[in-house]
């Protein structure tokens, strides 16, 4: 096979979660054992950093493996889903996996896989793993997938462990409450590794201390360590001043990731650096600046407050559930308060939307549409839920002509915002190319 009939191959072949749902999910890492035995336990012969969180883990994974990048440190970096290659998702210094590689692999692993049937995520974690011991990383950057205790990745025994946030998402698999979902997530501490938690709730905190200190882990929160001031926007990056609370010391850092959400993330990814120097990873200050100031240059992350047009601003961002979706208004109420605002939005069945409709200003204009993917809400059904609720708008079948019919409306004062779902993104024409 070669790479296109590969990755089609893989899709054809291996249920998916991001494509189909509840039937690609599974509840225990014995399949993600299994096929790491049977490529000699890669996950073994390298140092990880473990990430999990409900949003914002893949922002913080960038980061870290940027300013790892920086410093000399050869770096794995595994995140998912995918917006335009699959390869995207397993990265060594920013370049993306080897399409040998994925031949290869997919190819000495055919027979007992299709004797195995593991999920298209099982797989892609095993390839992953391999990949960062055959070429000998320093250490990897590994975001969990949906959870954390039963996710693939789980099967790891990293250096650092990090929990971004809770939040309500995939309730279905997770738990119907902040404390369930806490504890799935929190099931990536493991006995004596440190942790780091990226946001104090007054639900999650007790399940993480509890976890920890069944586990004799050490943990930080790092809003206990970190806060940030002095916030600006300007020449596409963030100022912002940053101060260390214990030893009351601050510090300006320009950031490249300009959502304003990354406010919270950098927090975290400070904290973890802080946790990394005392492990034996060293950063250098010129170095961590450089990185968070180029991290879309370093690591190719795409997807998180990109800005893709201007008169109008337009932006897209991957933000898919409450707590994503009420970042991005923040931000619009921040930086453009007087603007009109036009969303093209799709989303996937399986979220609770009608929470995130009910967040949707009313006097904004919308533009519903589907990716064409069998777990995609139709974008008729998501008009008509959006319309129950009072919102105003038309629905497309291609992003792209929701996007044109948008960017057409609207004046050049105004803010296009494309959000809902990676799938969504994937479909844009024109925008990742070359990623």
């Amino acid at each position: 096979m070669n790479y296109e009939e590969t990755i089609e191959y893989l899709f054809a072949q291996l249920p998916m979660f991001s494509r189909i749902g509840a039937a690609a999910y599974k509840e225990d890492i014995s399949n993600t054992v299994k096929l790491l035995e049977y490529v000699d336990n890669p996950h073994h012969h390298f140092k990880s950093i473990h990430i999990a969180g409900t949003n914002g883990k893949g922002s913080t994974s960038h980061m870290l493996a940027a300013m790892l990048q920086k410093q000399g440190y050869k770096t794995g970096l595994y995140t998912s889903p995918h917006i335009n290659d699959f390869r995207e998702r397993i990265r060594i210094n920013g370049q993306m996996i080897e399409k040998s590689f994925v031949i290869d692999f997919t190819e000495k692993t055919k027979a007992f896989s299709e004797s195995l049937s593991p999920s298209f995520f099982e797989l892609t974690v095993a390839m992953a793993f391999k990949y960062f011991a055959d070429e000998k990383v320093d250490i990897a950057v590994v975001e969990t997938g949906m959870g954390g205790r039963l996710d693939s990745t789980n099967v790891l025994t990293p250096l650092l462990s990090v929990i971004t946030n809770i939040g309500m998402d995939h309730t279905v698999f997770l738990g119907d409450s902040i404390p369930k979902i806490a504890f799935e997530k929190a099931g990536i501490i493991k006995p004596g590794i440190p942790v780091v938690i990226g946001e104090k709730d007054p639900e999650s905190e007790p399940v993480f201390r509890e976890k920890a200190s069944k586990e004799k882990s050490e943990i930080l929160f790092a809003s206990d360590k970190y806060n940030v001031t002095n916030v600006l926007q300007q020449n596409n990056l963030i100022e912002c001043d940053i101060t260390d609370l214990v030893n009351r010391h601050t510090e300006h850092f320009s950031l490249d990731l300009t959502g304003t959400y990354q406010l919270k993330n950098i927090r975290t990814v400070l904290a973890a650096e802080y946790m990394l120097q005392q492990l034996g990873f060293p950063i250098a200050a010129e170095n961590e600046k450089f990185a968070l100031a180029h991290v879309k240059q370093l690591t190719g992350i795409h997807g998180r407050w990109d800005k893709i047009g201007s008169n109008p601003d337009t932006y897209c961002d991957v933000a898919h559930n409450c707590e994503g979706i009420s970042e991005i208004l923040q931000h619009l109420n921040k930086h453009y308060p007087r603007s009109k605002y036009h969303f093209v939005m799709g989303f996937v069945k399986d979220k609770d939307l009608n929470k995130v409709i009910g967040m949707m200003p009313t006097d904004a204009n919308y533009y519903f549409s589907n990716a064409h993917i069998p777990r995609a809400l139709p974008h008729h059904e998501l008009l008509e839920l959006a319309l129950s609720a009072g919102l105003s708008g038309k629905s497309f079948d291609d992003v792209n002509d929701a996007l044109a019919f948008a960017t057409q409306s609207a004046k050049e004062d105004d803010v296009i915002v494309i959000c809902g779902s990676f799938f969504i993104l994937s479909e844009l024409k024109n925008v990742f190319v070359g990623l």
